[in-house]
């Protein structure tokens, strides 16, 4: 090759590149703003957290302490066990939402039926009552059921806001993904459960996985509920978070919330990176 048929072979690569920076910065810019405005709430908690008083108008706080971290992972303090409370529910909802919600979600989403529309207003009324009128009504017949003021009763109570996101998100899911793979592995000669573990499964999970995030976020910020069905007995993150900044602590009460968005924060951003190099996989769960 001469020299100029190297560089005529050259020139439509950096064009190439040029054009992939210029396509790049913004969205760039658009997933820093992003990020920024979502970590914006948290700087005026981080700076209580580590004041000793912290009063408006301050900019900063005059005094800086960690009490208030001190008091919230003291290992004998109620925080550690809210949090194993917390993570153990949030884990039951989603994974019985899922068992719930996934065949339902695969109904909704693939097949036309009567009364379709019906069933899915149905499956959001649980989100469009008010949560203290569905924790009351759920509370009197879980009182007379032996449900109320356990463990049990709260997962029960969790799987009423979690689960219609889910089957919503996974009828999404379903329908985008490419499910015809899945008969022509069929007539191929794959069993139904290798045409389920090996094609749908794969089509499938990324999408499920967004589901089954969103059911354990619902689950893990959820406070009427588990108040009123858990009766003071239960104790979760949001439960301590409250009855924290019912005590007047400023400090106590910024690190504790602090401390109950994190983990939520952590996962979601795990999942993201997991799910597709650092961005969230589309419902449609198919690549």
């Amino acid at each position: 090759m001469t020299a100029i048929d190297a560089t005529t072979t050259d020139a439509p690569v950096e064009v190439a590149e040029l054009e992939g920076r210029r396509d790049r910065w913004p969205r760039t810019v658009v997933v820093s703003a992003m990020i920024a405005l979502l970590l914006l709430p948290f700087l005026p908690l981080i700076l209580a957290s580590l004041a000793d008083g912290y009063f408006y108008p301050q900019v900063l706080p005059e005094t800086w302490s960690t009490r208030g971290w001190s008091i919230v992972l003291d290992p004998a303090g109620p925080t550690w066990a809210a949090l194993r409370d917390t993570v153990v529910i949030a884990v039951a909802v989603m994974a019985t939402s899922l068992v719930v919600a996934v065949p339902a979600g695969r109904i909704l989403g693939t097949r036309r039926f009567r009364g379709k529309r019906v069933v899915e207003l149905l499956l959001l009324t649980p989100v469009l009552v008010p949560a203290i009128a569905v924790a009351i009504g759920i509370h009197v017949a879980f009182l007379r059921l032996g449900l109320a003021g356990g463990m049990t009763g709260v997962v029960l109570a969790h799987l009423i806001p979690a689960t219609p996101y889910v089957a919503l998100l996974s009828a999404g899911v379903f329908a985008n993904a490419e499910l015809e793979l899945e008969s022509q592995a069929r007539s191929l000669g794959a069993s139904w459960w290798q045409a389920q573990w090996h094609v749908t499964l794969r089509l499938v999970a990324p999408g499920l996985a967004v589901a089954a995030l969103f059911g354990f976020l619902i689950s893990w910020g959820q406070y009427v509920l588990t108040l009123v069905i858990g009766g003071g007995r239960v104790v979760t993150l949001p439960i301590l978070l409250f009855a924290t900044a019912s005590g007047g602590d400023a400090s106590v009460t910024a690190a504790t919330a602090l401390f109950h968005s994190l983990p939520a924060v952590v996962l979601l951003v795990v999942t993201a990176r997991i799910l597709g190099g650092g961005q969230l996989a589309t419902l449609g769960g198919a690549r």
